[in-house]
């Protein structure tokens, strides 16, 4: 099968992804927050006080791109900055009142979501894409050092 036809698993695989982000992305501006700020405040919601490195760790990005993100929901006022009590070096991140609406609504924006791509969907059909997804995923995963050329690549995050 060409991978330039529209019936390619190529090009519907990206139509579905592309569709899905902006989806998400309009659902989301509702709720002042960025596509890429709803595992953060998963992450400070199962577990408030974290470190900026803790959570750059947990949620495999670089800790710049940590600092972008928090000084962004900063601003908007979704979280805060403390210094830890027992370490002035620390700074630890927790969410405010506005950040624990914001999760709310941002997991319900995520089960709406859900409802919408997997309504008409039984559960085997969902354990079946699921596992499918997750076959995908490995295989890209377990080759991320080089390309189909064979140059090297630099892995997703």
């Amino acid at each position: 099968m060409d991978i330039y036809t529209s019936d390619s698993l190529h090009f519907v695989f990206s139509k579905v992804m592309r569709t899905h982000w902006h989806k998400m992305h309009e659902l989301l501006q509702d709720q002042e927050v960025y596509p890429g700020q709803p595992p953060l405040l998963f992450a400070l919601k199962r577990k408030d006080g974290q470190s900026q490195k803790e959570l750059a760790e947990q949620l495999h990005i670089q800790p710049a791109t940590i600092t972008v993100m928090l000084n962004r929901m900063v601003k908007t006022g979704l979280v805060e900055r403390r210094q830890d009590a027992k370490d002035q070096r620390v700074s630890r991140v927790y969410l405010t009142e506005k950040g624990k609406l914001a999760h709310t609504e941002v997991r319900e924006t995520f089960r709406a979501m859900d409802a919408q791509c997997f309504g008409n969907f039984s559960e085997e059909d969902k354990v079946l894409l699921r596992r499918l997804m997750l076959q995908v995923y490995e295989n890209l995963a377990t080759d991320r050092d080089t390309s189909c050329s064979g140059k090297p690549v630099s892995p997703i995050r």
